[in-house]
């Protein structure tokens, strides 16, 4: 428990939320070599249990302290005055298509060496945590707060780096596309921007389609002048011993408005066929980009080169590279990424 219960404002039972496909609360999972993934569901209809270990769906305690999420401190020693009501996880907004959510993550130069975030809000499924910093780097971390993405949820991340701002955002746990009642598309965007100065580490675990689940996934970056950048996505197809639902992504990045990358990748059933052939897939079920952008590229960009059997590093338009992976599972792929950030330096 962290000291301090927040209404959920979203009161929907798990039957409402889950197919059978889904173990019941607390149910721990192994998916594809990603290693235990916990599957947080509902208890009794009391609300989600969080990441973070607080349960939520009860009214806040008196005298508690101040919320758990609120704005931190501008020198990041602690909680400074809250951020909107329910900062920490307040409630998405629930329609009859499924919930609509947006997290919002700002960093700026604090100007002592360090990088303050002056915005720092989740909703519904999304929680956000300023866990401990590194040297001048804030760190950030996305707790499911319920689950989700399921059918028809309409869920966002934005992120923005200011001048000098230095600022890493992860996630607690992997992301799993789930079917739900609604047989609509879900949608999972994310927003990232890099000021001129500023730099941007978006690394957060793998998200994972679920067989049964429709999701679209849409990146997009807009960096500025000498922005940096280091951006990591994996998608693993289906659970162990199942197939994959539909996965639609695409990933857009832009530099002073002039677009570096703009790809789409769509996986699973009623995707374009020849998606699981040799000339994409080629029956592998863990697939990875890594995108990293750095002012010293325009001068000495790195050289195309192949890295093993099913990875390629290759330059782009830009002070930028792109590396594509593939693997049988999410555990191999999390290897490859993290061998080609090493050789990048």
């Amino acid at each position: 428990m962290d000291g301090v219960n927040r209404m959920d404002g979203v009161n929907r039972m798990d039957s409402a939320r889950r197919t059978g496909e889904v173990g019941p609360v607390g149910d721990v999972g192994r998916v594809n070599g990603v290693g235990p993934v916990r599957d947080v569901g509902r208890a009794n209809g009391a609300g989600p249990v969080d990441g973070a270990g607080s349960v939520r769906g009860a009214d806040p305690v008196d005298g508690a302290g101040p919320p758990h999420g609120g704005t931190p401190s501008a020198d990041g020693s602690g909680p400074g005055r809250p951020s909107r009501p329910g900062g920490a996880g307040r409630a998405g907004r629930l329609t009859t298509a499924g919930v609509r959510a947006t997290a919002r993550i700002a960093a700026r130069d604090d100007g002592r060496g360090g990088t303050s975030l002056p915005v720092l809000e989740g909703e519904g499924p999304l929680a956000v945590r300023r866990i401990r910093s590194h040297g001048a780097e804030a760190r950030v971390m996305l707790v499911g707060a319920m689950s989700g993405p399921l059918g028809g949820d309409h869920l966002t991340v934005e992120a923005h780096a200011d001048e000098g701002a230095r600022l890493r955002v992860g996630s607690a746990a992997a992301t799993i596309a789930l079917p739900g009642q609604n047989k609509g598309e879900a949608r999972y965007d994310v927003r990232l921007s890099v000021a001129d100065g500023g730099e941007l580490h978006w690394l957060p675990e793998q998200l994972i389609s679920a067989g049964g689940s429709d999701l679209c996934v849409s990146s997009r970056i807009d960096l500025q002048g000498r922005a940096r950048l280091v951006f990591r996505e994996e998608q693993v197809l289906g659970r162990v011993g199942e197939e994959p639902g539909r996965l639609t992504s695409r990933l857009v990045v832009r530099l002073d408005g002039r677009v570096l990358l703009d790809q789409e990748l769509a996986c699973g059933p009623g995707a374009p066929g020849g998606w699981d052939g040799p000339a994409v897939l080629a029956r592998l079920r863990a697939v990875g980009q890594l995108v990293v952008v750095r002012p010293e590229f325009a001068d000495h960009l790195p050289e195309p080169r192949m890295l093993g059997e099913h990875a390629a590093l290759a330059p782009l338009a830009g002070p930028a590279v792109l590396v594509t992976a593939l693997a049988p599972d999410g555990l191999g792929l999390r290897r490859v990424l993290d061998e080609a950030l090493r050789l990048l330096g």
